[in-house]
């Protein structure tokens, strides 16, 4: 059973308007009810706030056993179904689809749609793998940072944490000898996505060495890892799925953390492991 939407809803128990805490919360219960006793799958639907949030309280999603955020980009036909709770399995899952004229259909290869496929290489654009669940992705991260002609240089960042730009700028001032306080700083993820995960520290940092210094990086390099406040660049979850994913897309050379560098590498993949931010700068400079 379907309810569409659940803040419609309402039971004559309460003489509260429908969308209300109560209301929701005495309604949610009332279905969770019945859906153990017919032992029948029920699917709540709810609307968002625009920012992202469940319009109402928080309180249904502990009701329920998995939350599933229906994602979509304006401008875009993808849409992304990303699993925040699952009492019964694991969370952080995402499934690609894409929207065409006969309905939904799923995505086979998602890395494909997030690489731009430059020509040829330019500069403050780096290939990273991340995990979205059990998956590996591809996602292109630009940078573009420019002499800045304000009292306050702008820090923008699309897809990524705009506090962990602002960590990579200290860590690169700091351990790579680069100050960027008088340019102004863009940041974007190419399709949408949004990625939390500590591995795109590393792929951050050098697509901003990259546009600084507005030298490419060679072409077919992939790169992740988390970097430290001292400089450390840390291992990540799951290195050695991240390099197999990007040795089936072509990739020839990946910079990754020591501490990820596997005994045996992907056939035709070359492992440059790095300890530090200055080693890294060094081997792609």
């Amino acid at each position: 059973m379907i309810i569409d939407s659940i803040q419609t809803v309402y039971t004559e128990a309460l003489a509260s308007a429908p969308g209300s805490v109560a209301q929701i919360r005495e309604s949610a219960a009332a279905l969770v009810r019945w859906a153990k006793q017919n032992h029948c799958c029920v699917i709540l639907v709810g609307h968002v706030t625009k920012e992202g949030a469940l319009a109402g309280p928080r309180v249904l999603e502990h009701m329920v056993d998995a939350v599933l955020y229906f994602e979509s980009d304006g401008g875009s036909r993808f849409r992304v179904i990303r699993a925040i709770k699952n009492r019964f399995g694991a969370v952080n899952e995402l499934g690609m689809f894409a929207m065409t004229g006969k309905g939904l259909k799923e995505v086979k290869n998602p890395s494909a749609i997030f690489l731009s496929g430059h020509d040829e290489p330019v500069s403050g654009s780096v290939i990273t793998v991340v995990r979205e669940g059990t998956r590996p992705i591809l996602l292109e991260v630009q940078a573009l940072v420019d002499l800045s002609h304000l009292n306050n240089p702008r820090r923008v960042a699309l897809g990524l944490e705009h506090n962990r730009l602002a960590m990579m700028l200290a860590v690169l001032h700091r351990h790579g000898g680069v100050a960027l306080a008088d340019h102004d700083v863009f940041i974007n993820v190419v399709g949408g996505m949004r990625v939390s995960e500590t591995g795109a520290d590393l792929p951050m940092l050098l697509a901003l060495f990259s546009s600084f210094r507005d030298k490419p990086l060679q072409s077919k390099l992939i790169c992740f890892g988390e970097v430290g406040l001292s400089g450390e660049i840390r291992p990540v979850p799951d290195g050695e799925q991240r390099l197999k994913e990007a040795a089936g897309h072509g990739f020839r050379t990946a910079v990754i953390p020591a501490a990820n560098a596997p005994r045996k590498p992907p056939d035709g993949l070359i492992v440059i492991p790095v300890r530090n931010i200055a080693e890294a700068l060094e081997r792609l400079g």
